[in-house]
């Protein structure tokens, strides 16, 4: 009604517009149009009923120093270019290599960073039809075919990647709402694979592959009821979360297989999930329409954000956009220790910055907190940019006297400033001091409601192998590992956990059990919106004509894609530079 309303007065056209700079507090972002990558041809893609368009980036540490590599998926067709970024202008004309598919196309890809060099890199691709392959872009090799006839699970592909620290393991998730992993070493066998249960907890499985010589897949995870649709790493490899169309982020440890920790959506599916770069929150985004903050350490919801006007596609954190800010040395109940412990995440990653920190606490004892930004992006062809404040952090605390400022900063340090102790990737605990001030008055772009109480923190379980009788899965798990410092009609009525795994492997049906939403709405595991604060974004921005399906946080820019199969480049504040042949289009952005 409102936005009829807006149009009806003349404001349609204004919302309608499409944006090609947005500003926040650091500054002004300009889309860099000559920065933008497609297909050769840059006629817009026909997306119907095709399957979302992916970005995959990698460094292949080349000498000339533009070592960016930029693999992207528009249809049937599969690209590989030099990225140039907000440096140069893309040119179009010379894809390193490019494939174009028949009878399945490309849903997801990921590139293998530790083994990336200038000569070689290895990309895994998964595909709508649920095969895996294993190319070099860079030598135009098919290296592998994984899951080729179909027998290990013939649903599409809905996230593929290689296992953190490892160059041969990897693990894909399928719409069937199973997840496999595999080893690029073994084989896929001429068989259907027989499983036995290895660990079964609630709504989930976990089966070992029955072979008298190693196979893939090596395990088979069952997860929740429908589609799996995305899973994500935690920054240590040690933990892995996973939204499904039934609504729910799991989180398991993945060495142990052993559950952390849940949360259900207020509505619908779960479609996007990431990590802070700390690894203590956790970020979901889906047909809700809303993003989810969840805490890691204390498994509970501790935010909700409102901006979207529709499906939620990604969500990601921005490790390079950081808030300082001093406080008082009054103000502060923690030790030295505590705060140091806070200094010390991202350190090798900004040595500069964390000087200057370290200095300034040496001498005047100030301590400093650190604010997240996240952004998300959805099929409303928004892009929204999020602030998680101190006073969402730590409701209970008493705000420091200075304002919050944003800065950003050549690879500054990635935010690490929540509470609760953290069996993070540093080994350390931050506890936070308790006391009893009540919550403070709102701030920034935080809207909070009454609090919910304080759910019990659980503390997880950091198993060194999985379980007996399984020590060759144990050897392939920890061992190979290096250790290394819809739609434009949105429909509410969306009926949710209606897709049901086809799995023809009878040992699902012992972990599935029906959820009544309306029996989580109100609990811990799904609290009502007037439970816990709510988020406005910082910005809200009409950024393309169709669905967003990509958002990158890169040190010099930020990356998005759209169903049309443009990718575009969006220059920090400060970092977009002049071409001398493309200097008259106004499009073009310039030094701040």
């Amino acid at each position: 009604m409102l936005l009829s309303k807006m149009a009806a007065e003349g404001g349609g056209k204004e919302m309608n517009e499409i944006k090609t700079q947005f500003t926040t507090r650091e500054g002004v972002y300009k889309l860099l149009s000559h920065s933008e990558y497609s297909r050769p041809n840059r006629v817009p893609f026909n997306s119907q009923g095709s399957n979302p368009v992916r970005v995959s980036f990698v460094n292949v540490n080349d000498q000339s120093g533009n070592g960016d590599r930029l693999c992207f998926n528009v249809g049937r067709e599969l690209y590989f270019y030099i990225y140039k970024g907000v440096r140069k202008a893309a040119d179009l004309s010379k894809p390193i290599d490019k494939r174009i598919y028949k009878g399945t196309q490309p849903t997801c890809h990921d590139f293998n960073h530790l083994t990336a060099t200038a000569e070689s890199v290895s990309l895994l691709v998964g595909f709508s039809a649920g095969q895996v392959q294993l190319i070099d872009p860079i030598k135009k090799e098919t290296s592998k075919l994984f899951n080729e006839e179909r027998l290990i699970d013939k649903s599409r592909v809905t996230c593929v990647k290689w296992v953190p620290g490892s160059e041969s393991l990897f693990l894909v998730a399928h719409s069937s709402g199973s997840m496999y992993l595999y080893n690029v070493e073994h084989t896929c066998g001429t068989t259907a694979p027989h499983y036995q249960l290895l660990k079964q907890g609630e709504n989930f499985a976990v089966h070992t592959c029955k072979s008298k010589s190693t196979r893939n897949p090596l395990l088979k995870w069952t997860v929740g009821e429908g589609a799996l649709n995305e899973f994500a790493f935690s920054p240590d490899g040690k933990f892995l979360a996973c939204v499904s169309q039934d609504g729910f982020l799991r989180v398991f440890n993945f060495d142990s297989v052993e559950l952390h920790g849940t949360m259900k959506s207020y509505f619908g599916g779960l479609l996007c999930v990431c990590w802070s770069p700390d690894g203590k929150y956790i970020v979901t985004g889906g047909e809700d329409d809303l993003v989810t903050v969840w805490s890691f350490v204390d498994c509970r919801v501790i935010a909700r954000g409102h901006g979207h006007k529709s499906w939620v596609s990604v969500v990601a954190f921005d490790p390079y956009t950081t808030s300082v800010e001093e406080s008082d040395p009054m103000e502060f109940s923690g030790s030295d220790e505590d705060f140091q412990d806070l200094l010390h995440f991202g350190r090798d990653r900004a040595n500069s910055t964390q000087s200057r920190l370290s200095k300034r606490n040496s001498t005047d004892s100030r301590p400093v907190s650190v604010t997240y930004r996240f952004g998300s992006v959805g099929q409303d062809t928004q892009i929204c940019l999020w602030d998680l404040t101190e006073d969402i952090l730590f409701p209970h605390q008493p705000l420091s006297r200075a304002r919050t400022h944003t800065n950003v900063m050549n690879a500054t340090s990635p935010p690490a400033g929540s509470g609760g102790t953290n069996p993070g990737s540093n080994g350390n605990s931050i506890t936070t001091p308790g006391n009893s001030v009540p919550p403070p008055l709102p701030r920034s772009n935080s809207l909070p409601h009454s609090a919910v109480s304080n759910a019990g923190s659980k503390s997880s379980v950091m198993d060194g192998a999985i379980a007996s009788g399984v020590s060759k899965f144990a050897t392939l798990s920890l061992h190979d590992r290096k250790e290394r410092h819809h739609e434009k009609d949105h429909k509410r009525n969306h009926s949710m956990g209606h897709i049901s795994s086809k799995s023809s492997d009878k040992l699902n049906l012992v972990t599935k059990t029906k959820t009544d939403p309306a029996k989580t709405l109100g609990t811990p595991l799904c609290p009502r919106m007037e439970d816990v604060p709510l988020l406005e974004p910082l910005i809200c921005k009409k950024i393309a004509h169709e669905r967003l399906t990509v958002l990158i946080f890169l040190e010099d820019c930020i990356v998005t894609a759209c169903q049309e199969g443009f990718i575009c480049t969006w220059a920090r504040p400060g970092k977009g530079c002049i071409l001398k042949h493309v200097t008259e289009d106004k499009n073009i952005a310039t030094p701040t």
